[in-house]
């Protein structure tokens, strides 16, 4: 079966109907990615650190000095956050997760921007460090958000899944240079477009955009900005037109990874779709997700 036949029996196993209430969207995607409505987010907490007066906010000056062709994403562009700075959220845990095939095209619900890059190295990001790190966020050791610190350093840590060449990236800068040093300075970055509560259904044939060599960032769970990135092999990319009820129209991006029999069999995938590795597998991303 193709790669298009095999994505179309995954929508049709959605009933063609893509319903925008709260849910997990990332089916068999390799990080969790925690989806909430933009009404529901809390404002973010900030914690009080001193940073030098020579230190500047991150801008997308570094951004165009690498790739010069490329516009930056609003997806990156709103985690700048110019004249909010610093903006570190302690409260990025919720318990309104499902694992139902449901999608919610929005953002990961956490409204956190990038650290300086010299301030983000300084900050430990290693399972070893996790207690001076609970201390620096001022969380307490049996919290819901240090624990899923924990789970978001740990799968960092993780061994890398056959054809994987992963790195979490703790500032704008080092995503740019994790991105450029494998797919180059010619590149398209895409992202879902965000759209309003309502019930979506797919609007016309999907469109292949990348069929090589693509990268994925993930916007993590993490008082500051920090991106799951990885490369994997065998994976394409598709851009999926949906229509409202309301007449909006929304462009989704979805990723299918054809070669899934080097992956671990407790991945989630696997679990939600009741299937072992071997099959292709189709996703679609949080509009903060970077292809």
């Amino acid at each position: 079966m193709s790669p298009p036949a095999l994505l179309l029996l995954f929508f049709l196993t959605l009933s063609l109907h893509i319903n925008f209430s709260t849910a997990v969207n990332s089916i068999g995607v390799s990080r969790r990615t925690l989806a909430v409505a933009a009404d529901t987010v809390p404002s973010p907490k900030k914690v009080s650190t001193f940073f030098p007066s020579d230190i500047s906010p991150p801008t997308e000056k570094y951004w165009y000095s690498r790739l010069p062709n490329t516009p930056l994403p609003k997806a990156l562009g709103y985690l700048l956050q110019p004249g909010h700075y610093p903006s570190i959220n302690t409260e990025f845990a919720n318990d309104n997760v499902s694992k139902k095939m449901k999608i919610l095209l929005t953002d990961s619900g956490t409204k956190v921007s990038f650290l300086p890059r010299q301030v983000a190295e300084s900050i430990p990001f290693t399972s070893d460090k996790i207690p001076e790190i609970l201390k620096y966020f001022a969380l307490e050791v049996n919290s819901k958000e240090a624990q899923i610190i924990r789970e978001e350093i740990g799968g960092c840590e993780e061994p890398n899944m056959e054809g994987e060449d992963k790195y979490c990236a703790t500032s704008l800068e080092s995503l740019i240079d994790f991105n450029v040093e494998r797919l180059g300075q010619n590149v398209r970055v895409l992202s879902t477009e965000a759209g309003k509560k309502q019930e979506y259904t797919v609007s016309a044939e999907m469109r292949m955009i990348g069929v090589d060599k693509a990268a994925v960032c993930h916007k993590m769970r993490y008082p500051y900005a920090v991106h799951y990135c990885h490369v994997i092999a065998d994976t394409e990319v598709y851009e999926v037109p949906l229509v409202g009820a309301d007449g909006t129209k929304v462009k989704a991006v979805t990723v299918c990874h054809l070669n899934t029999s080097g992956w671990s069999p407790d991945h989630m995938a696997f679990q939600v779709l009741k299937i072992k590795p071997g099959p292709a597998v189709c996703h679609f991303l949080d509009s903060d997700t970077l292809v």
